[in-house]
């Protein structure tokens, strides 16, 4: 039996120790994937985007957004969603068209995510509830 106390973190909170100490686009993007998780849970993502060395677990945003649409076999929401990430990191003109394929999920934790990017902590992103 191993010990449980001896386990490597999540990838999850490994990325998430790194991102701490990156900028705030990058801390963002590792956020907006961490809370979307689908996409991250992807084995074909994590080869493009996670690296692995002696010195930590990091996010490799040059080589995911250099081969993503070539090597992975995304769905409009996928790609939209990876699109939208990707330019909160390094920031770059996207079409906002987009939005209309990410579901309401994805788009509510886009939304955060801008919020975050703004620095704003007066501005909240969630489920509005229907008039009666």
């Amino acid at each position: 039996m191993t010990d449980p106390t001896l386990a490597e973190p999540l990838l999850s909170d490994r990325l998430t120790e790194w991102a701490r100490t990156q900028d705030i686009g990058l801390r963002v993007a590792v956020a907006a994937l961490i809370e979307e998780d689908a996409i991250l849970a992807r084995d074909d993502v994590r080869a493009l985007l996670v690296a692995e060395t002696d010195s930590g677990t990091f996010c490799d945003w040059p080589r995911l957004e250099s081969r993503y649409r070539s090597e992975l076999d995304l769905d409009n929401a996928e790609d939209a969603f990876l699109t939208l990430v990707i330019a909160t990191g390094f920031p770059r003109a996207v079409p906002l068209w987009r939005l209309e394929e990410l579901g309401d999920r994805r788009l509510a934790i886009i939304l955060r995510a801008l919020v975050r990017l703004a620095g704003s902590d007066a501005i909240a992103v969630g489920t509005r509830m229907g008039a009666a």
